[in-house]
């Protein structure tokens, strides 16, 4: 596998930002680990969580390890606490995410951009990113994972006006684009991509992943429900991402 922190100039955030991207390699002869690639790779967005940054997975799980035989690329952007939003008092995390960070990756990298090649997932604050990502341009992801997700901010950030003033502002949540619930409400179920859910029993955000699943039933949305044992922490998240990369089925 090759390993790269990409440092480059946003034209949306006016400033330049980093990603951490994992691209397959054809090995045979590294000890512990093959390699599988294949031209045009199939991609994975990862997502990081509130308190961390794009280097966070590559430094607290084995990402590098799981994807190396199934010949799949990883991107990972740095987008801080913004809950993947355009902020009302910051930048346009939600515009640099879902537009100018895939016509980015497109430039630099040989990647597939097919449908059924390309997939999201993310933890915590990334979780909720994933799937507000997957929502919102279904026609973009083949699948989309959340783990440990904040999937029901409307209702849970009245009590955190740290981030609802800086991120969020006066604007709604509910009932928005930036609402998981109410994205799932208003689907076309026929065109999501796949979504997988995982969430520890222990979690303080289990609560509002059992909500985002009612949410899904009462819509007739699929869901593959992983809840279990488990708190906010990386020993569960290094265990979960092999379960996505396994129910994804990039292999080759």
């Amino acid at each position: 596998m090759a390993l790269l922190r990409c440092d480059f100039y946003s034209e949306v955030l006016g400033m330049g930002t980093s990603m951490t991207v994992i691209l397959p390699q054809q090995t045979v002869g590294q000890i512990g680990m093959t390699g599988t690639a294949r031209p045009e790779p199939p991609t994975l967005y990862l997502l990081h969580g509130r308190s961390d940054d794009d280097t966070t997975w590559m430094r607290r799980t084995s990402i590098e390890r799981y994807v190396a035989p199934l010949g799949l690329a990883v991107v990972m952007p740095q987008v801080h606490r913004s809950f993947y939003a355009d902020e009302a008092y910051g930048n346009r995390y939600w515009t640099f995410l879902s537009e100018e960070l895939p016509a980015v990756v497109g430039q630099f990298f040989r990647l597939s951009t097919r449908r059924e090649d390309t997939f999201v997932a993310g933890l915590s604050m990334g979780g909720y990113g994933a799937f507000k990502w997957a929502l919102r341009h279904p026609e973009r992801f083949a699948a989309a994972a959340s783990l440990s997700g904040a999937l029901d901010i409307a209702s849970r950030f009245p009590d955190d006006r740290g981030v609802v003033d800086h991120v969020f502002g006066d604007r709604p949540i509910a009932r928005t684009g930036d609402d998981l619930l109410w994205l799932i409400d208003q689907a076309d179920v026929a065109k999501l991509p796949r979504l997988y859910l995982a969430c520890g029993t222990e979690d303080f955000l289990y609560d509002e992943n059992v909500r985002f699943l009612d949410a899904c039933r009462a819509k007739g949305v699929p869901v593959t429900v992983d809840f279990g044992p488990g708190e906010h922490e990386w020993g569960y998240w290094d265990r979960k991402i092999q379960d996505v990369l396994a129910w994804i089925g990039t292999a080759p």
